[in-house]
């Protein structure tokens, strides 16, 4: 059973799911979604979801932000990098990006509730308990790479690196 990041190795670790996490700011503001159905339901979170066969990170993004608020992200960046492992065998690799902007209208979904949020107040109580960790350097540009043990979605252990 995983309980700390030394539990793990990390270097042929192979996780079971690649997914992407994606944020737009703008104006002191982030896009959030409200998750209605699937991994996370209930939770706020950048909409994302799971790599398909033969795409890249950065077009998961792009897609799955069109699939659950019916928008296109404009000036996208590679913000960093969360390594997730479950004491129950699952596990996920998660890149994280941001958007400076976006074309359309951010709309519900059958999978998201889009919320705009101030960057100041931040409903940490709502979301996954790694992201008061890593969202500040998100925030501030700041390139991280994150290693996580959760236990169904208690974290039990992190180790956050920076560029």
């Amino acid at each position: 059973m995983y309980k700390s990041v030394n539990d793990v190795d990390w270097e042929n670790w192979d996780p079971v799911v690649k997914a992407t996490l994606m944020f737009v700011i703008q104006e002191g503001r982030i896009l959030l979604i409200h998750k209605k159905r699937g991994f996370g339901q209930g939770k706020i979170n950048g909409p994302g979801g799971k790599l398909e066969s033969g795409e890249t990170p950065l077009e998961c993004a792009i897609r799955e932000t069109q699939e659950e608020l019916c928008i296109t992200p404009t000036g996208v960046e590679y913000a960093g990098e969360l390594h997730f492992q479950f004491t129950d065998n699952n596990s996920i690799h998660g890149y994280v990006y941001t958007a400076t902007g976006y074309e359309g209208t951010p709309t519900e979904t059958d999978e998201a509730d889009p919320i705009w949020c101030s960057i100041d107040n931040l409903p940490f109580e709502r979301m996954w308990e790694d992201d008061h960790l890593w969202f500040p350097h998100m925030l501030e540009g700041r390139r991280f790479s994150g290693r996580f043990i959760f236990d169904d979605d208690r974290m039990l252990d992190v180790v956050l690196d920076l560029d």
